[in-house]
């Protein structure tokens, strides 16, 4: 039995991330296990990670949580039709970058 289940998803940011190749294959093949994409299986990996570390949890309690600088470079959806805009102008693809979606977590701006 998979230890993650992957339900439908909420609404989705896209951020550029860089994953070792040996991770990234897995990544795949996972997805290929469970008959769903990439990007879900690294939004609820990293959702259950999360979810199950309780002194990340604790640290979320904390006033420095709040403040913790943004790092992922995120695109927003593309609303009324027009193109997406990169957050910053970092949110170029590099060699070697994976684009993941996944669902928007609690604290993200809109």
């Amino acid at each position: 039995m998979p230890l993650l289940e992957i339900p439908q998803v909420r609404p989705q940011i896209t951020a550029m991330i860089r994953l070792e190749e040996s991770t990234a294959s897995q990544v795949d093949q996972y997805a290929a296990f469970l008959h769903v994409s990439a990007d879900e299986v690294i939004d609820k990996a990293l959702a259950y990670v999360f979810a199950k570390d309780r002194d990340f949890q604790e640290f979320l309690k904390t006033p420095e949580a709040v403040r913790v600088p943004r790092s992922l470079r995120i695109r927003r959806a593309p609303q009324n039709g027009a193109a997406s805009e990169p957050v910053s102008p970092t949110a170029q693809a590099t060699k070697g970058t994976v684009v993941a979606t996944g669902a928007r977590s609690r604290g993200d701006a809109a």
